[in-house]
């Protein structure tokens, strides 16, 4: 009876190869010469990467930390979309490639509003630099302890 079953699972997997080779056979057949270009199969990290290098956005202009910068923001209510910006002084960078973000501080009525963006994000529309800021650090955080004047940031010119 065992004898049985592993033959009725050895058609079953012999089966499953066939048409799993068929379909791959099918899909290259009719693949974009794009696809054609790559040989054999990528690996799961080149795969990865290539995805990747798909999202990137490359309209996005050098930000430093310390420059005052405005993101526009996608903001959909309902059925529509609108873009609101959203300016501030960029007080940390993190990560690097598709996962970088940017934290810009502002004060809005007050009060210190810090708000973290994912730069090549579909939500963020588009990053302009306002003005440069002159800092000899890698993290602002100092800035959330001043109020006022204090929390102004030196002007650079030569970037």
């Amino acid at each position: 009876m065992t004898d049985d079953i592993k033959d009725t699972a050895a058609e079953a997997t012999s089966a499953t190869a066939t048409a799993v080779d068929t379909a791959t056979a099918a899909d290259t057949a009719t693949a974009t010469p794009a696809s054609k270009a790559t040989t054999g199969k990528l690996s799961a990290h080149d795969l990865l990467r290539a995805f990747e290098a798909e999202q990137l956005k490359s309209d996005l202009p050098e930000i430093y930390v310390g420059d005052t910068v405005k993101v526009g923001v996608r903001i959909s209510e309902g059925n529509k979309e609108r873009i609101q910006p959203y300016e501030g002084v960029v007080i940390a960078k993190r990560h690097g490639g598709l996962n970088e973000t940017i934290t810009v501080r502002r004060i809005f009525q007050g009060i210190g509003v810090e708000r973290v963006f994912m730069l090549h994000s579909p939500q963020v529309a588009s990053v302009k630099v306002e003005r440069r800021g002159k800092v000899r650090r890698a993290k602002l955080f100092y800035l959330r302890d001043r109020v006022g004047k204090a929390t102004r940031v030196k002007q650079r010119f030569d970037r």
